[in-house]
């Protein structure tokens, strides 16, 4: 056993009420800058929808993930060594900026400095790409609010692998809110598949990280990523991801979109798990049991065992301390209401969801009946306006027994807590039916409903696992123009979005800024740049 420790979130989705604070202070925290205007680390999703960018989840067509050979070995979906550096300059499967929008702002000039004239200036779009006039057709919330429309029921990836008659029924029915940041996985596709070794999963806390001094621009990384979280900054050259707001994270403090968020939905705390067993959870052959391979990572910390294994291996007490109060943990494993998004991908996601059960008890009280009574709430969750299907087909690979029993206990936390509320007698048995008992079903009517800061957001500080390994990074290279590997300044151009600028002849030493363009190297000798420094900075 090799216990080491994450810093994993959950989201409660019955509480999202699609807002996008959380991608608004994430964008103006890490992705304000030049190159970085399509990229969003945090985006908030409605379901049914094709997702940000269009269609993420066809890995048919977008090779995310994993999958299993012909011998039941775990590799790549985009293929082996080398079929990935035949691939190197030419990757087919990588997203082009119309899957994403091409970002734009208004000619607001216009407005001010219009001549006087008999019709109203127009502030028209512009193109932050190549700053000329564009159509707006795109954006990063284009399906916002409109989940039962026709058009995006036939681009969801997900409705597509289910059949007519459900897709006809969500015709008639409601919508609900995904956020969607960095899974921070504990088997990364987008780690093993990076030609440079830029991306790396942190020892101490499990956060997915880019070496920006590293990172080389192949681009790899966003093909491998079967969420689609990793970007590529076309002005730097640099690949840029979510980083769990890991300086805020090593203060004991919440990831920015978890303290900004209206609803109150995230929860963040420390998971113990078995670092041996994580390849072989991997690789089970049926994807629908996955969601149970990934428990059976997960150590209990009040394990007097899991303790010491976990002392032994440099885990500090107060992080063991932490995955013992952890909500996360909670949730996950003791509850099990919350549930990894698209297993399937064989990455094992380390950001998990509650799944939305409101509009059963909605459908009920129109029907003229008790929304809340036990008996009508358990028997009407196999007629869920948002089919199981759908829920299994997002969180446990179709699965529907998990998503089921997690809805049931959702349930009957509801009509538990009601009675309390309204002074009628306790009915034991409503706990009982979903395998809990009366002061488990009121710790999890607590956590999901009444917690405080305190309570949601259990971070240990930062600790180093091993001294040796650290180094003295300099600042990030991102931090200023002309950091290392930067292309030079100026905006770039749509086309830059896929292909490097190319300068003719061999690049002078002033030019390559620490790093090499090998489109530019004539193959003669060993020039700066050629191989990556040690240490650097992350993003």
């Amino acid at each position: 056993m090799r216990v080491m420790a994450h810093v994993a979130m959950v989201m409660n989705l019955d509480k999202c009420i699609g807002c996008h604070t959380c991608s608004v202070t994430c964008k103006q925290a890490w992705t304000n800058r030049q190159g970085t205007e399509y990229a969003w680390f945090n985006n908030v999703e409605t379901r049914p929808g094709q997702g940000y960018p269009r269609g993420h989840e066809d890995q048919d067509k977008w090779k995310g993930g994993w999958r299993l050979d012909a011998r039941g070995r775990l590799v790549p979906r985009t293929g082996g060594r080398a079929r990935r550096l035949a691939r190197l300059f030419a990757n087919p499967e990588l997203p082009a900026l119309d899957d994403y929008y091409e970002p734009w702002t208004y000619d607001y000039e216009n407005l001010i400095s219009a001549p006087l004239g008999d019709d109203l200036p127009t502030a028209r779009p512009r193109s932050l790409i190549d700053g000329r006039p564009t159509a707006v057709t795109w954006g990063p919330n284009w399906d916002d609010d409109l989940g039962g429309g026709p058009d995006h029921l036939a681009g969801d990836p997900v409705l597509q692998r289910m059949n007519e008659r459900v897709a006809l029924e969500y015709e008639q029915a409601f919508m609900f809110y995904l956020p969607r940041i960095c899974e921070h996985c504990l088997n990364p596709a987008c780690v093993a598949v990076c030609p440079s070794g830029a991306l790396y999963k942190r020892i101490e806390d499990g956060i997915v990280l880019v070496d920006q001094d590293r990172c080389r621009g192949w681009r790899m990384c966003v093909s491998g990523c079967p969420y689609k979280k990793v970007y590529f900054n076309h002005t730097t050259g640099k690949a840029e991801k979510c980083t769990f707001c890991y300086p805020r994270i090593e203060a004991g403090e919440p990831t920015v979109c978890s303290e900004t968020c209206v609803g109150r939905l995230r929860y963040l705390g420390v998971l113990l798990y078995d670092a041996d067993k994580v390849g072989e959870a991997a690789s089970v052959p049926d994807e629908r049991d996955l969601y149970e391979a990934q428990l059976g990572c997960f150590l209990d910390p009040h394990d007097p065992d899991v303790a010491r294994a976990a002392e032994a291996s440099g885990i500090p007490h107060d992080w063991i301390t932490a995955a013992r109060r952890s909500p996360v943990r909670d949730l996950i494993t003791t509850y099990r209401v919350a549930l990894p998004l698209h297993p399937e991908y064989r990455t094992l996601p380390m950001v998990w969801y509650v799944p939305p059960l409101s509009p059963v008890v909605d459908a009920l009280t129109r029907s003229g009946h008790d929304g809340e009574d036990p008996a009508a709430l358990f028997g009407a969750i196999d007629a869920l306006r948002i089919p199981l299907g759908y829920l299994a087909g997002l969180f446990t690979a179709g699965d529907t027994a998990p998503v089921e029993a997690a809805l049931c206990r959702l349930a009957a936390m509801r009509s538990h807590m009601r009675r309390i509320n309204l002074g009628e007698e306790r009915d034991p048995a409503i706990a009982r039916g979903v395998g809990m008992d009366e002061r488990s079903i009121e710790a999890m009517y607590r956590l999901l409903a009444l917690a405080k800061y305190e309570e949601r957001y259990v971070i240990p500080t930062g600790y180093v696992a091993d001294p040796a390994a650290d180094h003295d990074g300099g600042g990030c290279s991102l931090d200023g123009d002309g950091g290392p590997g930067m292309y030079g300044p100026g905006p770039g151009d749509a086309e830059a979005f896929h292909t490097p600028p190319v300068s003719s002849g061999t690049a002078p030493e002033s030019r390559l800024r620490g790093r090499l363009n090998l489109l530019n190297w004539d193959g003669r000798g060993r020039p700066s740049g050629l191989f990556p420094r040690r240490g650097g900075a992350d993003r």
